[in-house]
């Protein structure tokens, strides 16, 4: 057993057969920390909306450090980049899927990374359907409100960062192995 395995707390599998549910390691399902996670991703994007749509919307940008960083509010109808303005309505059902996946799989986690991961996943994702859903120009095309702007880069919120967070964990765990369920397999 590796060194992380031992910390995470897993059990290592050595071969690649599924095991019956019966012999799977058993511990505490990680469920209400995905909820922590999500709610906290969650409520950080949905409050730092608040805030710039209320303070810096209609504004001249505030600049944090130089020209390399600033906040800008802008209303982003498409996706990363602003790609895709005319499929909002699509987002915003890849948007819930996403969230749908995610609570099934809730069901069979019993590792933290993996939890922790899905956490950051589902409150990015929550928190960019809420503005598709709630935000102008109307219910299921809103414009996501975005407000980080580094130089030369997309501008882009909390959600964002929580999905790409979450994302770049999933592909870690992956590389190293470790499955949602607990189980560490070698490939």
């Amino acid at each position: 057993m590796s060194e992380a395995e031992r910390i995470i707390g897993t059990p290592e599998v050595g071969d690649d057969t599924p095991q019956p549910e019966s012999e799977r390691p058993r511990g505490h399902r990680r469920i209400a920390a995905l909820l922590i996670v999500a709610v906290l991703a969650y409520l950080l994007d949905l409050g730092s909306k608040m805030l710039v749509v209320a303070k810096l919307e209609h504004q001249a940008p505030i600049r944090l450090i130089g020209d390399v960083l600033k906040l800008d509010a802008i209303r982003n109808p498409g996706a990363a980049f602003g790609f895709g303005e005319a499929f909002t309505i699509i987002f915003t059902c890849i948007a819930a899927g996403v969230i749908v996946v995610i609570v099934r799989l809730a069901r069979k986690l019993y590792s933290l990374p993996w939890a922790i991961a899905l956490g950051l996943l589902l409150g990015g994702a929550l928190g960019n359907l809420t503005d598709r859903i709630f935000r102008s120009p109307g219910v299921f095309r809103g414009a996501v409100v975005d407000f980080i702007a580094p130089a030369h880069f997309a501008v882009f919120n909390l959600a964002d960062s929580a999905i790409v967070c979450g994302g770049i964990l999933i592909v870690l765990l992956s590389f190293k192995g470790l499955d949602p369920d607990g189980t560490v397999h070698k490939d």
